[in-house]
């Protein structure tokens, strides 16, 4: 397998002096289905914000498809996160518009700027939402407001508006944190298996070890801003586990 995503020297400081990332190495290659765990404050939002550039890191390099995104240009980042879907935890949808629109959002990265603020989407971007919000089995939900939905029912949307992008990865940013655990772990199957069928790579930020170790094809636990584990599920024994929450 090739890499996709390769993090060199990783670090992030931010203003007040906190040391978010120290010195993260990572290569994912492509097709993986990446679960990273650790405690609150350990890095995980920061890693995952730092590969598409929501935060600046303060030193090291992020290749994605070889481009190094701390040096791109405000062009070619744009371009790289038309590749690179994101899910939020809290959803992150527009609650007063529907939940076709939401997804279509997914799209306004390839537009015109004019085009997309004026919401003039193609006759096949709306199709193609349209087919997708079916395939998450929110076809009865299309022309409701977002935020009629349910907690469950807003993560599919933004698993939906991430998959608009075509993407080659997606991030989730701890996308079950605020579920019950019925929805968290209906979320998760739909997320796999569409990565999986797709073939799209994803990194996935968990609290949940257990959900963790059945979803993802490997490992990664930080622990103040380190990588302490990464490798298989089999081998998360529960003395990793330890060295990964350990206060």
């Amino acid at each position: 397998m090739s890499a996709i995503l390769e993090i060199r020297n990783l670090r992030k400081v931010y203003s007040d002096g906190t040391t978010a990332l120290s010195g993260v190495e990572l290569q994912v290659n492509r097709g993986e289905f990446i679960a990273i765990i650790g405690p609150s404050g350990a890095g995980k939002s920061t890693l995952l914000r730092c590969i598409n550039r929501l935060v600046e890191p303060t030193e090291g390099a992020i290749l994605f498809n070889g481009m190094d995104a701390t040096k791109a240009s405000p062009t070619s980042i744009r371009k790289m996160r038309r590749e690179v879907g994101m899910i939020f935890q809290n959803f992150n949808l527009v609650k007063r518009v529907t939940v076709l629109r939401n997804v279509l959002h997914g799209r306004l990265g390839y537009m015109n700027p004019v085009r997309g603020t004026l919401g003039l989407f193609s006759r096949k971007d709306i199709e193609e939402a349209k087919r997708i919000l079916v395939r998450l089995g929110l076809q009865q939900q299309m022309f409701k407001r977002a935020d009629e939905l349910s907690g469950g029912q807003q993560q599919r949307v933004g698993i939906a508006r991430a998959l608009s992008q075509k993407p080659k990865m997606i991030l989730a940013d701890e996308p079950i944190a605020s579920l019950d655990p019925v929805t968290s772990h209906s979320i998760m199957e739909h997320l796999h298996s569409i990565c999986s069928e797709d073939g799209i790579t994803c990194l996935v930020n968990l609290h949940q070890v257990e959900v963790a170790k059945k979803f993802a094809t490997r490992i990664i636990g930080i622990h103040k801003g380190t990588v302490v584990f990464d490798g298989p599920p089999e081998h998360l024994t529960g003395e990793m586990i330890e060295k990964v929450y350990r206060k």
